[in-house]
Formats: C-alpha cells, sequence, structure tokens
C-alpha cells in the first residue's frame, strides 16, 4: 500500500506509524485514513499574478473598472486594504472589500494583485 500525502502540508514524504496512523517526515503531522477522507476542500482565490489571497490581506487594483451607477470608475492602482474571501460571491467577485470614496464592492481576483 502506498502512504498517502499528508492532510496538514501535502507533503509526500509520508510514513506509518501502525496499521491506521502515519506521520509526516516535513511538519511532524500524525494522521489516519479518516483524517484524508474527512479533509474538506480548502476555498482559494488566486490574484492576477497567481498568488493566494487571505482575508485581512492587502491589494491593488490592476485596470480600471467601470462601475455601473457610478460617475467614474476605479481607477488602476488604487490600494485596498484588509479584503475578506467571500466563498459565496456572485459571478466569481469572491472577494468582499471597501474601497475609501466609493464604498463596499465585490471583486475578482483577476483584476487585483497581492500588495507587498
Amino acid at each position: 500500500m502506498e502512504t498517502p500525502k499528508c492532510p496538514s502540508c501535502s507533503s509526500e514524504y509520508t510514513y506509518e506509524l501502525s496499521d491506521t496512523t502515519f506521520g509526516c517526515s516535513e511538519c511532524g503531522a500524525e494522521f489516519s485514513q479518516d483524517d484524508i477522507n474527512n479533509k474538506e476542500e480548502i476555498f482559494v482565490v488566486l490574484d492576477s499574478e497567481g498568488n493566494q489571497l487571505k482575508t485581512g490581506d492587502s491589494v491593488v487594483i490592476i485596470k480600471d473598472l467601470p462601475v455601473k451607477g457610478m460617475p467614474k470608475p476605479i481607477k488602476k492602482g488604487t490600494k485596498v486594504k484588509n479584503i475578506r474571501i467571500n466563498e459565496f460571491g456572485k459571478n466569481e467577485h469572491f472577494i468582499d472589500s471597501k474601497i475609501d470614496g466609493f464604498g463596499s464592492i465585490g471583486l475578482k481576483g483577476s483584476v487585483v494583485k497581492l500588495s507587498k
């Protein structure tokens, strides 16, 4: 039987501890086959450069965004602080944010990049 990947760090370097448990060489986690089967899929949002975004990150808008009902678009280069990842966003707008001078808006990962 092939040893499974670690559910904590996804390492392939795992080993059998007993008939029912495994260990990870990289992170030291101990887990069973049930832990692997019950592991939930983690919801991931990527920015335009492929970086993973997390709640609390700051991002920069990479292109002008026209907004229906607003006289001016949200300008390229606008910094958005303290985003929130929302798994249930509509039409791929998985980033909930507040933009100064505009208000609350949902953004797509393809129109932002992670701010350093």
